[in-house]
């Protein structure tokens, strides 16, 4: 059953839930998984300027719970893929790219490994690797879901907006 759509076509259920989901994605990713890997902060000398990176973190994760709401309230679902958004979610962020959640993590992560100074080659390889598979996945797996979902209009949103590489101005609606 899916749930009530309100006079504008949203869903408060829908938002709500991607929310909660977002929620967790995020206590995982700013609280656990930081202590999980032991990241501890330095303050003296160089380590100082660290924290310059802190303005792409913030607003990678920002675009990513922008990206959380957009599924919800525009979508009706969730990032989850057991409760994925009903509609084809072409608006605010994604008339630029498609991939801004992605993006935004990343960005996100980015920013947080530069402050808590935690690069070495084996992780830099690892996260290649696992940047990789999340290229393959979106490739093999979610673009041909929601081309079988979502059919024309998602072929016009491909042709209109790139997968990864963000446009300069925002592609026009297309639903």
């Amino acid at each position: 059953m899916q749930p009530p759509i309100s006079r504008n076509g949203h869903s408060g259920l829908a938002a709500a839930a991607s929310l909660a989901v977002g929620a967790a994605f995020f206590s995982l990713w700013f609280w656990l998984l930081p202590q999980w890997l032991g990241f501890t902060v330095e303050t003296a000398g160089a380590a100082r300027w660290r924290w310059l990176a802190a303005v792409p973190s913030v607003a990678g994760f920002a675009v990513a719970l922008r990206c959380v709401w957009d599924f919800g309230w525009t979508g009706g679902g969730t990032p989850a893929p057991i409760a994925p958004p009903q509609r084809l979610v072409v608006v605010g962020i994604y008339r630029y790219v498609r991939n801004p959640m992605y993006l935004g993590f990343a960005s996100g992560w980015i920013g947080l490994w530069i402050i808590f100074g935690h690069a070495n080659r084996l992780l830099i390889a690892a996260v290649a690797t696992l940047a990789f598979g999340i290229h393959l996945f979106v490739v093999f797996y979610e673009e041909p879901t929601l081309r079988g979902k979502f059919g024309a209009a998602y072929e016009e949103y491909c042709r209109n907006v790139h997968r990864w590489l963000p446009r300069l101005r925002a592609a026009e609606k297309a639903n």
